[in-house]
């Protein structure tokens, strides 16, 4: 489940993170997730409460960095006792990782689904469908990868959108609209282009012309 290019600039502290685990990433992360606090928008016992929650997150990250044995039952707890926060959407979002590199992909799926209904940034949402699409195209369960990248996203994710469907409709042997799809994305991506991309576009042109 390879994040794409568009992702990676949408979320490179998360992708770190995932990749290293280093202190000093987590940090960052934490630092940079003072975002969604808006101090602004809370009151001071509003903020304490935040402040208490961004520690239990930034302990539960720091167990999977130290002892990864560990991290999925610290994470589901924090889960289970800070539903509300933006911090979960991260959690789950690790989760579906961990889950993903078993393998286990209902898991994957479930924890995805998750991070998407609790983010409170639209990135982040975008990100949590994005991959919850792929684990579906994984499971073979087409239908469903299709209505959730129909669902609204950031707008610079609309390349990773449309690849995706192109994955799908050539898994289900619709080549015209996998080979429609495939092209929208390229034109997405404008100069910076994806040569995987093209290469799967090429090979479709090459399979229709046999």
């Amino acid at each position: 489940m390879d994040i794409n290019q568009t992702e990676e600039q949408q979320v490179e502290a998360i992708k770190k993170f995932w990749h290293d685990n280093g202190n000093s990433i987590i940090a960052g992360l934490i630092i940079g997730l003072g975002g969604f606090i808006g101090y602004n928008l809370y009151q001071d016992h509003k903020l304490e409460q935040e402040t208490a929650i961004a520690d239990a997150y930034q302990a539960v990250v720091e167990k999977a960095a130290e002892d990864s044995s560990t991290f999925t039952q610290s994470a589901r707890e924090f889960i289970e006792a800070n539903g509300d926060s933006g911090y979960v959407s991260l959690t789950a979002l690790a989760l579906a990782k961990t889950a993903a590199d078993a393998k286990d992909w209902p898991e994957a799926a479930k924890q995805l689904s998750l991070a998407a209904e609790k983010a409170q940034a639209e990135g982040i949402k975008s990100i949590a469908l994005v991959r919850l699409a792929r684990v579906l195209i994984q499971q073979e369960k087409y239908t469903e990868a299709l209505d959730v990248l129909a669902k609204p996203m950031a707008a610079s994710f609309v390349a990773a959108i449309e690849e995706l469907k192109g994955d799908v409709y050539l898994a289900q042997d619709k080549k015209e609209l996998a080979r429609n799809a495939y092209q929208a994305a390229l034109d997405a991506e404008g100069q910076a282009g994806n040569q995987a991309l093209q290469m799967k576009l090429d090979d479709l042109a090459e399979s229709v012309n046999l």
